[in-house]
């Protein structure tokens, strides 16, 4: 069984009445052919002369008298037609009350509920007249006062004060009508009059069995009267229930992650709430009083389980929850400032252990890799700045080695081509190594031109030909340095070339020009060689032991050259 508690008054014992007509209206009904009037309380009643009609014609003079408590009939008033003012005629307590208007009504002021009885208009006119009783009522308006007992069996007292008639008051929950049973609805009305006034008090009180559906019920009284309905505000009560159920809370931002506090609240829907628990911390249970919370101060990945917490009268009725610590250690191999020399070989290796499934990202230089990267044969390619990521459950660890190559200078290769005018030669070393090296040439040139991009040093120079031109170019650095020797094409091909770079004709027509002329230059020599051959033969093939050939002594000289050279 539930029940209620404390005391709670209304804000204002007696709530202020609103005014539902206005002081001049008087509310009127016919009951059986007779006019009846409701003046209200403390106002001026108006009694209207043959239901507000309009006067005769011939009005002689119209006279107002009323029925005494004793049952005989007394005078109030009488107005001539042709005089302004009325003559008063009573000597009670009307004297200094009524008045006659312009219409013939008479006007009580000051109304009571001495003044419920009945009026009667008297009209003389011609040779007629003719009477007009009137029933008259007096109503009030009312204080509504309701006092709201939370107590074991009263549960409210509601009043509605200095009314008449007296005020019906009923009660609701919710908005609906609650009906006495005798048994978990007790209703006890009551009415007393105040004997000076004749005004009566209306109070109600209310006996209500609480159950626990009834947290938040808003409960309120109404009075009703022929003048106005009045509502008191609403009222909550406080409702006393054992705990049924209990829940247990984790208040901490997920993910929880090492280092994080973590707040334990023991939830139970009782009214009031206990206030102390038992939490069993990794299987140890502690006492806490006068709150229901506690709090894990630095979590660690140890602290992931089961946690619980339990009424102190009562341990059997206990709540669970389970608390997940997310953790991330990463381990990269190597890390900072790594020194390799081109070719050499670099393990990369990465370690992590993770409360969950870790999502592992690398990048170079800021540009994503799809995989972990292996230096099984370093290049000068491979340099640059390794970053290593892992996430897991909203944590996220990072760790980055850069990736330093070095060697001695090694020069690729030596060209050349011709300036654009066809007048000079441009010499190009290529040479890598890591420190830059420098390159130096064994020729005196114009217009030097130097790269370096991803150890690659580029050198070019001009010079003037002269012929065929041994040149040397030499790369340097801290670690060493490298040469290189070429040969590079003689006058006549630069002639070959001044005159082609002279022509306005296209590229291919200068390409064949260099064709045909580097043909002719073939020809010419195997004709000589032919030649050459051709009379070394007929020569051998006339030669005599010991005789002397006949011929000129220019031939013999020739000859004898010829045989030298056999």
């Amino acid at each position: 069984m539930l029940f209620l508690e404390r005391w709670h008054p209304y804000d204002s014992a007696t709530l202020e009445v609103t005014e539902l007509f206005s002081k001049a209206i008087l509310l009127q009904m016919f009951v059986y052919g007779d006019l009846t009037v409701i003046g209200l309380y403390g106002e001026t009643i108006e009694v209207p002369c043959n239901n507000g009609a309009a006067k005769p014609e011939d009005l002689i003079f119209t006279k107002w008298k009323y029925k005494m408590d004793d049952g005989t009939s007394g005078d109030l008033l009488v107005k001539q037609a042709h005089k302004e003012k009325a003559q008063i005629q009573a000597m009670d307590g009307y004297k200094d009350r009524v008045t006659i208007a312009a219409n013939s009504s008479l006007m009580i002021q000051g109304g009571s509920l001495v003044d419920q009885r009945t009026f009667t208009c008297m009209v003389v006119y011609g040779s007629n007249l003719d009477e007009h009783p009137v029933d008259v009522l007096v109503h009030t308006a009312f204080g509504l006062i309701c006092y709201v007992v939370f107590c074991l069996f009263q549960l409210g007292v509601c009043t509605a004060a200095d009314a008449n008639p007296a005020a019906v008051i009923m009660w609701s929950k919710n908005g609906k009508l609650l009906v006495a049973d005798g048994k978990t609805i007790i209703i006890t009305p009551s009415v007393k009059m105040d004997p000076s006034t004749g005004l009566s008090t209306t109070t109600s009180g209310l006996q209500y069995t609480a159950v626990k559906s009834d947290v938040g019920a808003k409960f309120t009284c109404t009075a009703k009267h022929s003048l106005e309905t009045q509502v008191s505000a609403p009222e909550t009560f406080i409702i006393h229930y054992p705990t049924e159920k209990l829940s247990l809370q984790v208040l901490a931002k997920a993910p929880i992650r090492e280092g994080d506090n973590v707040t334990l609240k023991c939830n139970a829907d009782g009214n009031p709430p206990p206030t102390s628990f038992y939490f069993s911390i990794k299987g140890q249970k502690v006492t806490v009083k006068d709150s229901d919370t506690f709090t894990l101060t630095a979590v660690t990945r140890n602290s992931t389980g089961d946690y619980k917490c339990s009424l102190v009268d009562d341990d059997k009725m206990e709540a669970s929850e389970k608390v997940v610590v997310s953790y991330l250690d990463l381990s990269l191999s190597p890390t900072g400032k790594v020194l390799k020399m081109v070719r050499d070989t670099l393990l990369v290796k990465m370690e992590q252990d993770a409360s969950g499934d870790a999502k592992v990202s690398w990048t170079k230089d800021n540009r994503k890799l799809d995989e972990m990267p292996r230096f099984d044969n370093v290049t000068y390619a491979d340099a640059g700045f390794y970053v290593c990521e892992v996430s897991v459950a909203g944590i996220k660890r990072s760790q980055s080695f850069q990736l330093v190559v070095e060697g001695t200078p090694v020069i690729k290769k030596m060209t050349e081509h011709h300036s654009e005018d066809g007048r000079h030669k441009v010499l190009t070393c290529e040479a890598e190594g890591v420190p830059r090296p420098s390159v130096q040439w064994s020729v005196n040139g114009t217009n030097e031109e130097n790269s370096y991009i991803n150890g690659k040093a580029t050198h070019k120079i001009t010079v003037v030909p002269t012929g065929n031109l041994t040149i040397t170019c030499i790369a340097t650095n801290k670690l060493g340095n490298h040469f290189m020797t070429s040969v590079f094409a003689g006058a006549l091909f630069d002639m070959l070339f001044l005159f082609v770079g002279a022509q306005d004709d296209s590229s291919d027509q200068a390409l064949l020009i260099v064709f045909i002329v580097v043909g002719l230059i073939i020809a010419a020599a195997l004709v000589g060689l032919f030649y050459w051959l051709y009379i070394m033969k007929s020569r051998r093939g006339t030669w005599k032991t010991g005789e002397k050939e006949a011929g000129t002594s220019e031939e013999s000289k020739k000859l004898e050259e010829c045989k030298a050279k056999v």
